[in-house]
């Protein structure tokens, strides 16, 4: 059914590494949201205030931040003080699901595979590191705890290049995830209002990937088409679900899955604002669902919308 037209501000852009994707996104989803129909007021994030949110009379808010202040609850932090519904997940889940190490803890409370990991920390010591990384073996991979879009990723094969990757993670925040590198191809999984959409196997031409494997090298597939068995396929999309569900994930997320050579599913990291660019995997998997782009931002802002609906009901019985 057409949700009704609602005035619906798209927040982009932002203060992180991740604002011209956040730029692109934004744009790609206001021009949605106008198709489908609805009043859109984009407004370009420049500071942690959006003093413009408060120049418009808002139904809804569709956060197409990526990274600090759009993914770590910063930005749902502030929309829910103002009382403004929004698409996607709160503060708290967002903040959790930010933190790839907190993230991977949950993973395993959750009995959840996933790699073998440690976290590196900028105050620790090279002996503290060291100690640390006993339990792995290279190769491994080096990331940001808290960045998004494959920013600062790499794969090391020696403690000698172990050492200046996490030098140049510390150069986006004060902690390093290092954990087992596994060999295997690599799916991605969206989650769209409970539901797991088709899977997504990337293919990047280099083998890895990489912030410029994902944005910018044409040579990198995605496969719609995937080839797995029945049961396997079903088991990736399950823990997928699972995954955003023990997060406290809402409305939308996309999960990385590496399926090792040894046959085993592992789960990588959920993201709760995935890109919704013309590359964009999350958008992509919808399409395979038989959801186009604008009827997929319109279902969005409706569940938002919804949400106010349904406590604004409660509050009047």
């Amino acid at each position: 059914m057409k949700t009704k037209s609602l005035s619906v501000a798209v927040l982009m852009g932002g203060v992180s590494n991740e604002r011209e994707v956040s730029l692109r996104s934004g744009k790609e989803v206001a021009g949605a949201l106008k198709d489908a129909g609805h009043e859109v007021v984009e407004i370009v994030v420049d500071d942690h205030e959006i003093a413009e949110l408060s120049k418009h009379n808002i139904d809804v808010a569709f956060v197409a931040l990526h990274g600090a202040f759009g993914e770590d609850g910063g930005v749902q932090r502030l929309l829910e003080s103002k009382d403004i519904p929004f698409v996607g997940s709160e503060s708290s889940a967002s903040s959790l699901a930010m933190n790839k190490i907190e993230t991977k803890k949950v993973f395993n409370y959750h009995n959840m595979l996933t790699p073998d990991f440690v976290e590196i920390c900028a105050g620790d010591s090279r002996e503290d590191t060291m100690e640390k990384l006993a339990s792995i073996k290279p190769p491994m991979v080096v990331k940001p705890a808290a960045d998004g879009s494959s920013v600062g990723v790499k794969i090391v094969n020696d403690y000698e290049e172990l050492e200046s990757s996490v030098n140049e993670v510390f150069k986006c925040g004060d902690q390093a995830l290092v954990e087992k590198y596994i060999k295997g191809r690599e799916f991605t999984v969206g989650v769209l209002i409970d539901m797991p959409l088709p899977i997504v196997e990337v293919a990047p031409a280099d083998g890895f990937y990489t912030y410029n494997a994902k944005y910018n090298d044409n040579r990198t597939k995605y496969l719609t088409m995937v080839e797995l068995t029945p049961r396997m396929y079903k088991k990736i999309q399950l823990l997928a679900l699972r995954a955003h569900t023990a997060l406290g994930c809402r409305d939308f997320s996309r999960t990385d899955i590496i399926l090792g050579d040894d046959g085993m599913p592992y789960i990588l990291e959920v993201n709760t604002i995935p890109g919704f660019t013309n590359r964009s995997l999350f958008p992509m998997a919808a399409k395979a669902a038989n959801i186009d782009f604008i009827q997929l931002c319109d279902m969005l802002v409706s569940a938002a919308m919804n949400r106010k609906n349904e406590v604004l009901a409660a509050q009047s019985v």
